[in-house]
């Protein structure tokens, strides 16, 4: 099945409604979707709604920032109820501290000689709740400052240099718990992207399962052929459910368009197939 769960809209860093979201989705042969904003819910109905009038069938999504042995692990939620009170409650208290986050970048941007960047960041939020990096990206490149979002994060925005701020994000226990709890599955997000070593790789999926979490992605945009096949094997020997997603945000920015991913290796089984009973299916 060419089924694309994780993508960003203007609800969190992406540049497109969830409407051209969907559109863009069904013209590019995706067969099953889903929109997985950061920490964010608000783009669901609008999606949900958007992919029934095209005959889309849709799963709902998020994508849940988390902080594991230092770094920033994203978990992916598909399938849950969107109106689960400890999920949006949970997902509001990720969101809680981007400003200030946001405000020390820019300070250390300043220093730095780029001025006036958090006011520029604005311009590219469509929720400031959810300012990230990625918006300090688009008006680096706008300022000139750099040739594009790629040159930004490896300049400025990354450990060690001038833009970057950590944040302290929710933990694996709550973000499984949050997702699985509201029905869904929770699933580790482009895996090949963590700077851990095999011992914390093992201790992150242990842990993961451990609290509940049933499903890895193992073919995203960010992941290359053989780490695709690398990802199969770990699904397989911990038991996962496989899942795909472009990780696309932007036509001008994404590597990897809606609906182009390769097939999943053999013999692992879809996340999709789980999830039967979740997919909201056109009337």
């Amino acid at each position: 099945m060419n089924a694309d769960l994780h993508c960003h809209s203007c609800v969190s860093d992406g540049t497109l409604s969830p409407e051209d979201l969907a559109g863009r989705a069904k013209a590019r042969g995706v067969e099953l979707w889903s929109l997985t904003d950061h920490d964010e819910i608000g783009g669901q109905q609008r999606a949900r709604v958007a992919a029934e009038a095209l005959s889309l069938p849709y799963l709902t999504g998020t994508e849940i920032s988390v902080s594991f042995v230092g770094i920033t692990v994203h978990i992916v939620g598909l399938g849950f109820d969107v109106d689960d009170g400890a999920l949006r409650q949970g997902l509001a208290a990720t969101r809680g501290g981007r400003r200030e986050r946001a405000l020390e970048m820019a300070d250390g941007l300043a220093k730095a000689g780029i001025a006036h960047s958090f006011e520029g960041a604005l311009k590219y939020v469509g929720n400031p709740d959810l300012i990230s990096r990625t918006h300090f990206a688009r008006y680096l490149v706008e300022a000139g400052v750099c040739a594009d979002t790629g040159e930004v994060f490896r300049r400025f925005l990354t450990e060690g240099n001038p833009g970057f701020v950590p944040h302290r994000w929710a933990s694996l226990r709550d973000a499984v718990h949050w997702i699985t709890d509201a029905g869904g599955m929770a699933v580790i997000a482009h895996p090949a992207r963590y700077r851990l070593t095999a011992n914390e790789e093992h201790a992150l999926f242990t842990e993961f399962k451990a609290h509940g979490g049933q499903g890895v992605e193992v073919v995203t945009g960010s992941h290359s052929a053989a780490e695709a096949v690398r990802y199969a094997e770990t699904a397989l020997e911990y038991g996962l459910f496989a899942s795909r997603g472009s990780d696309f945000h932007s036509p001008d920015e994404s590597h990897t368009d809606l609906g182009e991913l390769p097939e999943l290796p053999g013999r692992l089984t879809p996340v999709w197939e789980a999830l039967q009973d979740r997919i909201q299916r056109p009337r």
